[in-house]
């Protein structure tokens, strides 16, 4: 037997440690002294020093079978090795434009029910990226087999279990069908895709107990760690009788269906179906009796899963007082809020939902959200299953076969008195749906909207607002537009229809103020100031616009801010507009020339880089125009094994044919 002393969570180590030998060397009982068998470590994959931990605990191990079995497998994903190339928030590409699936990367600590924002762009069977990725790796020196990298792809597509490799605390979160998942969200599957099974195991491996026997393999107390396959492959599972399944799958369906109800008031969630401060007016919801009810499953499934592994009373008190469960301490720190706390959190809260509020109602003015919920005018869709596909449309937005509140064509314009005016559209949509508010909304949008807008429309490290103020130099005029309605005629349409109309109407004004001359009141020189500063900012922003229009082809696949990047100059908010910047400069200088834009603006650089990068020629569908598939032999080493194989390599072309070859894809591609 050897003898450990457990004081880690000890703050007066010295002391207590002191106690602790004292009452070992007089034979007195100590909760920090352990007596334990090192061979008792074997038990647990990697012999972890857990001497804290009873027999039963160890015996787990042995007694039942691990995730990874044959039943049931534990799977890394997709690696793209260029995130910011083949990455996109669900909201900046129309899913029915080439193939998108989603992509589940990790995420924040949400066990049963996480949304998926991100999909990725695998168009042709993700062609273009495992040609990157080969590629990668040949010119590291490394095997260039894309499947060392976009791993496992035989798992794609179908339903499992998902969960955060690095996260607060670990939790696993259904995966719907129609899903690539990443090496930063791995995958729990099991044979034949039983909802039913999946659902079940879900709540066992959010259990406390699997937990703990996690814990107990990375030999620490608290799930704050890193989760890797190889770590969720060897924790095991108790063995479920159908009666067990069953009720433990219905708990499970249950806490998803609280948790995706949460997420109903996410405007950039899949679930959303109203801002917070409507929501009550399609059924019940109240999230401090959803989190409650939570609570209570939890509880019921610790219960279950703690008789299944065998776990006595004395075990379950062991565990529960040597673990920190992922979530449960930042739970108690808010709860252990003062009352001014409260009140201040409570007053952000109003805030933010009277944001939340206005920010739909844009939406609904874009065409985006559905007013007709709020007004009972059009019954919510029912619930999904949890293993459904992702739906291109969440249920708040507006179908496409509905009429949309304002007809428009992507612009909206803050301009009083204009028939497209936003701040004058959203106060009527308020008026619909019986939500006013105590708010300057023109004031608003100017000041307050774009930033909030920002920050809840950014995700996953990328920045993607599809409401874009483009304004004059002091922001007495701003064009809204609407990026998932952008064309190649949009900026022609916002000067023809929107700042040429204001421009004339505004050097009527300075005429008719000029012709007074010195019968000018000292109101009317103040307009006229006005009307020049103004003047003058409408023609410098309607020769911006024209000046970027020749060119301007916005191609959605290349996402939200190399779309923008051009336009940098017109937006005034700051950060946004340094984002855009930056963007513009790598434009610029070719580290993103597998963008649509880069090939509007300089084509015969980014041709010529096709004909030495196959992922690029993919990327601009020019792979057959510079590259072809060639016999060549199979080595075995630095020998050849006497049989070929087809590889793509660059065809041989001269310099003049290389440059009519590019100057005859230009003048396509113009055509």
């Amino acid at each position: 037997m050897t003898t450990f002393l457990r004081l880690l969570a000890d703050k007066d180590k010295e002391a207590n440690l002191m106690a602790s030998t004292t009452a070992l060397r007089a034979g007195e009982s100590d909760a920090r002294v352990f007596q334990v068998e090192p061979g008792s470590f074997r038990a647990v994959p990697g012999a972890p020093f857990a001497y804290w931990v009873t027999q039963v605990f160890l015996q787990a191990f042995s007694e039942y079978s691990p995730i990874q079995s044959e039943q049931r497998a534990a799977a890394i994903g997709a690696s793209t090795k260029d995130d910011g190339r083949f990455l996109r928030l669900n909201w900046e590409i129309d899913r029915d434009y080439g193939f998108y699936p989603s992509f589940a990367k990790g995420g924040h600590y949400s066990p049963f029910y996480a949304d998926i924002s991100l999909i990725i762009r695998w168009k042709r069977d993700g062609r273009e990226a495992k040609t990157f990725v080969s590629d990668y790796r040949k010119s590291r020196g490394w095997s260039p087999h894309w499947k060392a990298e976009l791993h496992n792809p035989h798992y794609y597509f179908r339903p499992g279990l998902t969960w955060p490799r690095r996260t607060n605390g670990l939790s696993f979160r259904v995966m719907p069908k129609g899903c690539i998942f990443a090496d930063k969200g791995p995958a729990v599957f099991i044979d034949e895709d039983q909802p039913e099974a999946l659902l079940a195991l879900s709540a066992v491996v959010n259990s406390q107990a699997f937990g703990f026997l996690v814990s107990v393999q990375l030999a620490r107390t608290e799930l704050a760690q890193s989760f890797e396959v190889g770590l969720i492959q060897q924790t095991p599972v108790p063995n479920l009788g159908s009666d067990e399944q069953a009720k433990l799958s219905s708990f499970a369906r249950r806490a998803w269906s609280l948790r995706r109800s949460l997420d109903t008031v996410e405007e950039t969630s899949h679930a959303f179906v109203l801002p917070a401060t409507l929501r009550t007016r399609i059924g019940d919801y109240n999230p401090h009796t959803i989190e409650m009810e939570l609570v209570q499953i939890q509880s019921e499934i610790d219960a279950i899963v703690f008789d299944l592994y065998g776990f006595s009373e004395d075990d379950r008190a062991t565990m529960q007082n040597g673990t920190v469960a992922g979530g449960e301490d930042e739970a108690k720190e808010d709860n252990d809020q003062s009352d001014d706390d409260s009140d201040d959190e409570n007053g952000a809260a109003a805030i933010d939902d009277l944001a939340g509020l206005l920010s739909w109602a844009v939406g609904v003015v874009f065409s985006r959200f559905d007013w007709r919920l709020a007004t009972a005018e059009r019954e919510v869709p029912e619930d999904p299953e949890p293993f459904d596909p992702l739906p291109a449309k969440s249920p708040g937005m507006l179908p496409d076969s509905a009429e949309p509140f304002h007809a428009h064509s992507g612009i909206l314009v803050d301009d009083e008195g204009h028939p497209h005016d936003l701040p004058n559209l959203l106060e009527e949509v308020l008026q619909r749906v019986d939500a006013p508010v105590q708010v300057d909304t023109r004031r608003w949008l100017q000041r307050e909207f774009f930033p909030f807008h920002l920050q809840r429309y950014s995700k996953s490290r990328r920045k993607a607002p599809i409401y874009w103020p483009l304004s004059t130099l002091s922001g007495a005029y701003t064009l809204w537009l609407y990026y998932p309605d952008l064309t190649s005629q949009t900026l022609f349409t916002a000067v023809n229809d929107f700042i040429e109309p204001k421009l004339q109407q505004v050097r009527g004004d300075l005429d008719s103020l000029r012709g007074k001359g010195n019968a000018r009141s000292k109101q009317e020189e103040k307009q006229l100031e006005v009307a020049a500063d103004l003047s003058q900012e409408l023609a410098d922003l309607r020769d911006a616009l024209l000046a970027i229009a020749p060119k301007y082809s916005p191609n959605h696949d290349d996402g939200v801010q190399i779309t923008a990047a051009p336009l940098w100059q017109l937006f005034r908010h700051k950060p946004w507009q340094k984002v855009l910047n930056d963007t513009w400069e790598k434009l610029e200088q070719g580290d993103y020339d597998w963008a649509h834009l880069a090939m509007n603006y300089w084509p015969e650089r980014v041709l010529r880089k096709c004909q030495q990068d196959r992922s690029l020629a993919i990327a601009h569908d020019v792979e057959n125009t510079f590259w072809h598939e060639v016999e060549v032999p199979v080595m075995r080493g630095k020998k050849p094994t006497g049989e070929t194989k087809l590889e793509w390599q660059p065809k041989a072309l001269t310099d003049d044919e290389l440059d009519a070859l590019i100057q005859a894809k230009i003048k396509e591609k113009r055509a």
